[in-house]
């Protein structure tokens, strides 16, 4: 126990220079970008949007029934509860969820917490692997879990660092892909739109779809925000 809790103290941050943060950014264009690649880094981006769904059920109270991933991008987090103010902060945080993530795993390498946050992310990741209810779901989150567990057992602490940088970075991507993504249904896939957050928590709150919208966009835009504020004054 002494020495786990010894390799999750802060440590002095990793060092980066500009050239290294300009091939980390592009690292993680690579991963959010083109089309190919995002097709299963998008995968993972969808978790942890189900994930935030989930997060924000416990944290209301909620039970949690299960979870879904599919090949498609979409996905579905189930929970129940009493009153109506759970499920609206829980449909509320799916499409932000990435940005936040990102943003606070960029912020815990720079401030010298990288060990801890690839811990709680892995244990996060195992944990999640109870509550998951399709295989192909169940699939995403073990090689999500079996990556973390190699870069904790195998990887240098700066290796770390650059690795948990990249991810945090195409998060933040990914979640301003998915913002675009639900708008467009909004604006130009109607026929879709049960699939939509925003128009789910319409249909419970009657508050305007666009509401949704703006407080989706007003998260992840602070959270892109606070990042880029993060790494011009670090690095």
């Amino acid at each position: 126990m002494d020495a786990l809790l010894d390799s999750l103290a802060r440590t002095t941050p990793v060092d980066i220079s500009p050239t290294l943060l300009i091939v980390i950014v592009a690292a993680a264009a690579v991963l959010s970008i083109p089309q190919p690649i995002w097709k299963w880094f998008g995968l993972f981006t969808t978790l942890v949007h189900e994930l935030g769904h989930a997060v924000g059920a416990i944290l209301t109270g909620r039970f949690v029934h299960g979870m879904k991933i599919r090949m498609n991008h979409s996905g579905e987090a189930v929970s129940s509860g009493r009153g109506k103010l759970g499920s609206v902060i829980s449909g509320s945080l799916g499409y932000p969820a990435p940005a936040i993530v990102g943003a606070v795993q960029l912020w815990c390498v720079t401030q010298g917490y990288t060990a801890m946050a690839l811990f709680i992310g892995g244990i996060i990741l195992v944990l999640t692997l109870l509550v998951i209810r399709n295989l192909f779901g169940f699939l995403v989150v073990a090689v999500s879990a079996a990556a973390s567990a190699a870069l904790w057992a195998w990887a240098t602490p700066e290796q770390q660092s650059y690795v948990l940088l990249v991810i945090a970075i195409a998060l933040l991507v990914g979640s301003v892909r998915g913002l675009a993504t639900v708008i467009g249904v909004h604006t130009r896939r109607r026929d879709q739109l049960s699939t939509s957050d925003a128009y789910l928590l319409f249909k419970r709150t009657g508050i305007p779809s666009v509401f949704w919208l703006l407080v989706f966009a007003a998260l992840i835009g602070a959270s892109v925000v606070w990042a880029v504020t993060m790494v011009l004054e670090t690095y």
